[in-house]
C-alpha cells in the first residue's frame, strides 16, 4: 500500500457566492444527478463527415457523429475562449483495422497502422484518426458509447490547445495530456447539459461510466519512463476541472500548476512494490495513525471478529461497518483483504476496477471519520454525511503521505498508486462516501470531487461544503 503518494489534483475557487454548487450534495457540479438516457440519441441522422479508409460500419458511425459534435461545440465557442485565435476544423479523419494484415495497413501521422491500437491526434497535418476495430469496439463494450466520444473529445482537445497556441515542442507531454483531459471534460458538461446533437448522458451512471474509462487508461507505473498521461486520480481532476469550470479552467493547467497540485510527495515506489498485506498489524497501525491525525474523543472502538454489527442506529456496512451508539469499527479482515485482492473485473485489456490495499484501508478510513463526525454532533444520517465521509477520508490521506511522520504515530504511508485505488473504490461502489445507513450519492463524480477536496485542502473543505 502505502509508500509514496501518486499526483494530486487540484480544486477550484467559487468567485461570487449566494449559492455554491455544493449546496446540494445530489447535485453534479451544479447540474442535477440525473437517470434516463446515456448514449446516442435515437432518430438524429448521421454526420454528414467522413473518414478516410473508413469500413461505414457502427464504429466509424459513432466516431464521426462524436467528431461532429465535438466540432460544433468548439466552433461555437472557441473565439470566445480564445479571442485573437482562429478555429481552424478538424478536417482529416482517418480510420484503420489494427487486426488488419501489414498489406492492408495504412499511414496515419507518418506512421503504419499497423497492430496500432489507438486514438489520436496528428499536429503535422492537423489530423484524427482511430482504430475501429480493436480499440473503439473494446472502449464500447466495456465501458459504453460515451466512453468512446470521451476519448474522441481528448484528441479534440490536442487539436484545440494547437489552435490556441498554448503548447509547443517544448511543452512537457504530461501538460497537453492533462489539458486535452481537461477539455474533454468540458465537452461531457456540454453532452450532459442536453446540448449535444448526437449524444445523450446522465450525471449518474452514465457519467460514472466515462469516469471509470479514464481511471482504466491512467498511467499506473509511474516509475515507467512512458507514463506521460497522469494517474488516475490525475486523469479524473483534469475531466473535473473542464466539467466543472469548463474551457478557462483548463487554460490554468501547466508544469508550475501540476507540480503545485503533486505538492512535495513522492511519485515512485521507490523500487517497492507499494502494496501491504490487510491484517490484524497492519490495522493496529492504521488505526494508530488514525488516532494521530485526526483525534477524537471519545476515541473509537476497533474490532477485528467481523463487521456484522446490531445496532440501534447503524447498519452493516461489510466489510467494515461503524456503530455510534457503542462508537465501534468491526472489521472483517478477510472480507477487507478480498477488497484488496484482484479481482475478474481487472482482467482483459481496459480493467474496469484498480484493486489494491488501499482500496480496503480507504473503507476503514472512512468509517473513522463517521466517529469524527459524531464527536463533532454533525448529522450521521445523509448525503452530505457520507460526502464528508469522503472528504475526511481524503484529508486523511493527505496526511498518510507526509515523509515526517513518526513511526510511533502508525507505521504506514500512502504509496504510488494508492489513490487510484480509492477513485476506483468510490467509483465501483462508493462504501467510502456512504453515511451509517450503508446510502452514497449516486454520483461518482460528487463521491470524487469530495474525496480529492480533503486530499487537496486537508478537512477544512469538508466542513465548507457539506455542512
Amino acid at each position: 500500500m502505502l509508500y509514496a503518494l501518486m499526483g494530486v489534483g487540484c480544486t477550484r475557487a467559487i468567485e461570487g457566492h449566494g449559492v455554491s454548487i455544493y449546496d446540494d450534495p445530489f447535485q453534479v457540479a451544479g447540474l442535477p444527478t440525473t437517470g434516463g438516457p446515456n448514449g446516442p440519441r435515437t432518430g438524429v441522422a448521421d454526420s454528414p463527415l467522413t473518414a478516410t479508409n473508413g469500413d461505414g460500419g457502427d464504429m466509424d458511425k459513432l466516431a464521426l457523429n462524436a467528431i461532429d459534435d465535438i466540432q460544433s461545440y468548439w466552433q461555437a465557442g472557441f473565439g470566445t475562449e480564445f479571442p485573437g485565435e482562429t478555429f481552424d476544423p478538424v478536417e482529416k479523419l482517418i480510420s484503420w483495422n489494427a487486426r488488419a494484415a501489414r498489406s492492408q495497413a495504412i499511414e496515419f501521422c507518418k506512421e503504419t497502422t499497423y497492430h496500432l491500437v489507438n486514438a489520436a491526434y496528428c499536429r503535422s497535418d492537423n489530423s484524427i484518426g482511430w482504430d475501429r476495430e480493436m480499440l473503439l469496439p473494446t472502449m464500447s463494450e466495456t465501458f459504453g458509447t460515451m466512453s468512446v466520444v470521451m476519448v474522441l473529445a481528448h484528441e479534440y482537445g490536442h487539436a484545440i490547445q494547437t489552435m490556441a497556441k498554448m503548447v509547443t515542442k517544448k511543452t512537457p507531454v504530461l501538460v497537453k495530456e492533462q489539458q486535452a483531459d481537461c477539455f474533454a471534460g468540458a465537452f461531457m458538461r456540454h453532452v450532459a447539459e442536453g446540448k449535444s446533437n448526437h449524444f445523450t448522458i446522465n450525471t449518474s451512471d452514465g457519467l460514472n461510466s466515462v469516469l471509470a474509462a479514464t481511471v482504466s487508461i491512467r498511467d499506473s507505473d509511474p516509475d515507467d519512463p512512458e507514463s506521460v498521461h497522469g494517474s488516475a486520480f490525475e486523469r479524473v481532476t483534469a475531466v473535473q476541472i473542464g466539467f466543472t469550470d469548463g474551457p478557462r479552467g483548463c487554460k490554468g493547467i501547466d508544469s508550475e500548476e501540476i507540480d503545485q497540485r503533486r505538492g512535495n510527495l513522492p511519485q515512485s515506489y521507490g523500487g517497492e512494490s507499494g502494496e501491504q498485506e490487510v491484517s490484524k498489524s497492519s490495522l493496529i497501525e492504521l488505526s494508530k495513525a488514525l488516532a494521530s491525525i485526526m483525534p477524537t474523543k471519545p476515541n473509537p472502538v476497533f474490532s477485528y471478529g467481523g463487521a456484522v454489527i446490531t445496532c440501534n442506529n447503524g447498519v452493516s456496512t461489510e466489510p467494515v461497518s461503524y456503530c455510534p451508539s457503542s462508537n465501534t469499527i468491526a472489521i472483517d479482515i478477510p472480507g477487507l483483504a478480498q477488497r484488496s485482492s484482484q479481482s475478474g473485473e481487472e482482467d482483459g485489456p481496459l480493467p474496469v476496477k484498480v484493486s489494491g490495499d488501499y482500496n480496503a484501508y480507504i473503507a476503514v478510513i472512512s468509517r473513522y471519520t463517521l466517529a469524527v463526525q459524531k464527536s463533532q454532533g454533525q448529522p450521521l444520517i445523509g448525503a452530505k454525511t457520507g460526502l464528508r465521509a469522503a472528504c475526511l477520508s481524503g484529508a486523511v490521506t493527505r496526511e498518510l503521505a507526509r515523509p515526517d511522520r513518526p513511526v510511533s504515530e502508525g507505521d504506514i504511508m500512502l504509496a504510488a498508486g494508492d489513490l487510484d485505488e480509492a477513485v476506483s473504490g468510490l467509483l465501483t461502489d462508493g462504501l467510502a462516501a456512504s453515511d451509517t445507513e450503508a446510502k452514497t450519492v449516486p454520483s461518482g463524480f460528487a463521491r470524487i470531487d469530495a474525496f480529492r477536496a480533503g486530499v487537496l485542502g486537508g478537512p477544512a473543505p469538508c466542513s465548507a461544503r457539506y455542512e
